[in-house]
């Protein structure tokens, strides 16, 4: 995700059969958002160059990583090169090779080659997004419109998708055998009173999705969108569930975009000093204790379904 630099889309993987499954990954991505650990992919997207290798970054002693000690090395795999994709300052995706234990680690000249590579592949990413399957994570956006009485005339496919994907109490007696959450139903009618309404809700995997809806010009329509929600869009209620100040949840938005002390001071325009007390203040509220868990249990824990065991979480 730009606005976050948060993993958002699946992952590809090849020859990689012995990493160890969804637990690895979770693990993984636990290892980035928590520990202190070596070149994670924050600190690529805004390097000057996009790329590093782990056996250089670490001095030639990769073993002081614990992504290497957990996941690397049980896997027989001596060396990690990392990159960022990048286009316009911003990350679009990651690429993650790995090479042998054993063979020679990623030379500089390996790493500037695949930097190299990061802006066209991440144009790439941004300007050719491929057909995917119709799941709640790559479903398109699904439209509802409404006659001046209120009732349904029409719908696309993802409109059904999403509608039997959500959550919570149903109402809205319509047509086409479906019924709309009551929080689709009071979007639709404040934007029939407003001329445009919007707000957020969850899927029964615990999903974000956001459900917008306004009067069509030249017509006493009205249109509902309900399509899944970007990062930016659902950090302003976790934040707000904490009871965080509109300057905390500011400074914990420039926090997940993986800026230092220095930089938030800068760009809020207010003394390093401040600025501590202000993340002071914002890990006492969230109970952390460090920044990569303020990012991990404010953005990562909420931007996908939640599991407990085998059950999902409504």
């Amino acid at each position: 995700d730009p606005a976050t630099n948060l993993p958002t889309a699946p992952t590809r993987a090849d020859n990689m059969s012995s990493f160890g499954g969804r637990d690895a990954c979770v693990r993984l991505w636990e290892l980035e958002f928590v520990a202190d650990d070596a070149i994670p992919y924050n600190d690529l997207a805004r390097a000057e160059v996009p790329a590093a290798g782990l056996c250089s970054a670490t001095g030639g002693d990769p073993r002081r990583s614990a992504r290497y000690r957990e996941l690397l090395e049980p896997n027989g795999w001596g060396d990690e090169l990392r990159a960022v994709l990048r286009a316009d300052s911003h990350a679009w995706a990651s690429v993650t090779l790995f090479r042998d234990e054993g063979a020679p680690p990623f030379a500089d000249d390996e790493a500037e080659l695949v930097a190299g590579l990061s802006q066209p592949l991440a144009e790439a990413v941004r300007d050719h997004a491929r057909p995917a399957p119709a799941d709640q994570a790559q479903r398109g956006p699904g439209l509802l419109v409404f006659d001046p009485n209120g009732e349904l005339t029409s719908m696309n496919d993802d409109a059904f998708a999403w509608l039997d994907a959500l959550a919570g109490d149903l109402g809205g007696d319509v047509r086409f055998g479906v019924r709309l959450p009551m929080i689709a139903v009071s979007t639709l009618m404040r934007a029939r009173s407003q001329g445009t309404a919007r707000a957020r809700m969850r899927t029964h995997a615990g999903r974000w999705l956001v459900c917008h809806a306004s009067c069509l010009r030249g017509a006493d329509d009205t249109a509902l969108v309900i399509e899944h929600a970007k990062a930016s869009e659902i950090a302003p209620i976790i934040t707000e569930a904490y009871e965080l100040s509109p300057r905390e949840q500011h400074v914990t938005q420039i926090v997940a975009r993986g800026l230092g002390t220095a930089d938030i001071a800068a760009a809020l325009h207010v003394s390093a000093h401040t600025v501590r007390d202000h993340v002071k203040a914002i890990f006492d509220k969230v109970g952390v204790s460090s920044r990569g868990e303020l990012v991990a249990k404010l953005f990562a824990e909420h931007y996908a379904p939640v599991h407990l065991g085998d059950e999902t979480r409504n």
